[in-house]
């Protein structure tokens, strides 16, 4: 059988005898073969019948239970969190408990929105299971993500096959297989491997495909859904801007820019990439962020007071230098960091200047970056900030008219004076960040067929 191997995105070395730079292994997963598909499909679908004739109330017990048994594993899925991703361990604990405690309440939650509703005239609105639902999850928050999906996905009485990254295998292998002793079996099955399998899934007799990722790999999935109309449930990415008026409290917009450019190494889908600032203010605003930038911390994730751990893979590392060598070559200056950074950390890195020709303000960016452009004219920072095909979240920052600024912006979670999408809000992108939405009472009914019955 193959394996799929993890490695720790904080450490590298040399191979023996040679130039070439490595990263060290942590453990290793049995792969799924393409040709064994068929059978936890065949498994999934057995496991469904008997799941989905259970009350919804039961349902809902069973995934409870199941998620206070995470509770055992809580420093190992942290520690997994930490070594196959680069979170540092306080972000990676956060994380973990979060998924823990929180459980009851959103099965609480999930089973309100999917309880039948009385239409009168002896007419009900029923929300049934769709069968078997194949999720996607991505690596920079490889078990909050799965489980955003994943929890309405059970209640709703599908059974599920979770297709984790195979940047963080462990995480998910531990997460599924602690799930599974409380679980009925085959309710809930792991698919451990690489981007064939996943499209192999995506085409194989399933119901539904819930996915987050790239805008290419979601474009991807639709295609291949389309022949047999699966439902879909995608977020996509996003390339955030950020507009500072000259009213704005520029503090607050400072701590803003930088948290927010900064958070899980900036591999966050929400994460502040094109800060549009009031030429009037932006003298102060730039020294403000530079001087808060350069408090924070590089480091593993098991070294104390780090805030920002290494990229995920040489991949992503090579990608954010590529941005940033870019900005460079068309006249960006930097105010902090450089283009130049060896594996597999990205400093802190503050740069201004911003262009709309750059790929900064092009492509998402993915790392620790604060990409900064001054405006004279608010139209002109709305037209920029709207001049993507993403469309995730935004914020305003400012007073008397900021409200109406980010009533023009376009964007599925925008925030005035905070990001976008704060409290239990439906995590939801415009434009081709997505396609469906999850959360709250709306986000849980996509994982189920809306029927109607009359008696």
């Amino acid at each position: 059988m193959a394996v799929l191997t993890s490695y720790d995105a904080g450490s590298y070395h040399k191979v023996a005898g040679s130039d070439t730079i490595q990263a060290t292994a942590v453990g290793s997963v049995d792969a799924l073969a393409i040709s064994e598909l068929p059978q936890i499909i065949a498994q999934a679908k057995a496991s469904q019948k008997a799941w989905t004739s259970l009350a919804l109330s039961e349902r809902q017990q069973y995934v409870v239970k199941a998620y206070q048994a995470l509770a055992e594993v809580q420093d190992e899925l942290a520690m997994l969190i930490g070594q196959e991703m680069g979170k540092d361990y306080r972000r990676a604990t956060y994380e973990v408990g979060g998924t823990i405690q929180n459980a009851p309440y959103f099965a609480g939650e999930i089973g309100d929105a999917l309880t039948a509703e009385d239409l009168g005239n002896n007419t009900q609105l029923q929300y049934r299971p769709l069968g078997i639902v194949a999720i996607i999850s991505p690596w920079n928050y490889p078990l909050a993500m799965a489980n955003n999906l994943l929890l309405p996905a059970l209640i709703a009485g599908n059974s599920v096959i979770l297709k984790p990254s195979e940047q963080t295998p462990l995480v998910a292998q531990l997460f599924v297989d602690t799930l599974n002793k409380v679980l009925p079996a085959h309710v809930l099955q792991v698919a451990q491997g690489d981007k064939a399998l996943g499209q192999a899934l995506v085409i194989a007799d399933i119901n539904m495909v819930a996915f987050t990722g790239s805008m290419a790999a979601g474009k991807h999935i639709m295609a291949n859904a389309a022949p047999r109309l699966k439902r879909l449930v995608m977020e996509l990415g996003g390339n955030d801007p950020m507009i500072v008026m000259a009213s704005a409290n520029i503090d607050a917009a400072v701590r803003f820019a930088v948290a927010s450019s900064f958070e899980n190494a900036g591999q966050m889908c929400t994460s502040t990439e094109r800060v549009y600032v009031d030429e009037r203010i932006a003298d102060e605003f730039e020294q403000k962020v530079v001087q808060l930038a350069s408090r924070y911390q590089v480091g593993k994730w098991d070294q104390t007071q780090v805030n920002i751990g290494p990229m995920v893979n040489p991949t992503q590392h090579q990608k954010v230098l590529q941005q940033l060598q870019d900005a460079k070559a068309k006249g960006a200056q930097f105010l902090l960091g450089s283009d130049e950074y060896p594996l597999p950390f990205i400093h802190p890195t503050v740069v201004s200047g911003l262009t709309p020709d750059m790929l900064l303000e092009r492509e998402e960016t993915f790392g620790p970056v604060v990409a900064i452009s001054r405006f004279n004219d608010i139209n002109d920072a709305i037209t920029r900030a709207n001049d993507s095909i993403y469309g995730l979240s935004a914020a305003v920052f400012g007073g008397q008219g900021a409200n109406a600024v980010a009533e023009q912006l376009e964007a599925g979670m925008v925030g005035v004076n905070q990001g976008g999408g704060a409290g239990n809000a439906p995590w939801v992108g415009a434009k081709q960040s997505g396609f469906g939405f999850h959360g709250t009472a709306a986000g849980h009914r996509q994982f189920a067929q809306v029927r109607v019955m009359s008696y």
